[in-house]
């Protein structure tokens, strides 16, 4: 996969070419949860999370997500799509914003690893290390901003 060199933030960078994610999303129509699970389009939406480019991890995880049934596995990519808007929010400079999705997304993840297990093949302590990823850059911008006057 070529990453953007610069994150999209909506008003703020020139947005990626209509169909960018294309190539990974096709294939996904029929995929029961382990096959959305094995999917690249579900694995690329974390390594965009990793490189902190989070609307493209929201634009992947979200036709996963679209798929899925009721249930923990559902309930992990809403969580972690909420993260990746939290993080996105944060970028954008709407603070207020993304500290009111955080208990979002961790409500959603904490009904995903209700059971203790992993789930699509993600461990409970990735996804830890995603919350205080996502908790950490905001509470470190927001004392920033608060610093700016």
């Amino acid at each position: 996969m070529i990453w953007p060199a610069i994150p999209y933030l909506p008003g703020q960078t020139p947005r990626p070419a209509e169909g960018v994610f294309d190539a990974l999303k096709g294939g996904l129509d029929g995929l029961d949860p382990a096959g959305l699970a094995d999917s690249a389009c579900f694995r690329a939406g974390f390594e965009a999370f990793d490189r902190r480019l989070y609307w493209e991890a929201h634009e992947l995880w979200e036709p996963v997500w679209l798929r899925l049934p009721e249930g923990a596995e559902r309930a992990l990519v809403q969580g972690v799509i909420q993260l990746a808007n939290c993080g996105l929010k944060r970028r954008m400079g709407r603070v207020q914003a993304a500290m009111r999705i955080i208990p979002l997304a961790e409500a959603a993840l904490a009904r995903a690893y209700a059971g203790g297990v992993a789930v699509m093949g993600v461990s409970r302590s990735r996804v830890t290390g995603m919350q205080e990823i996502a908790t950490r850059e905001l509470q470190y911008n927001a004392e920033s901003d608060l610093t700016k006057g």
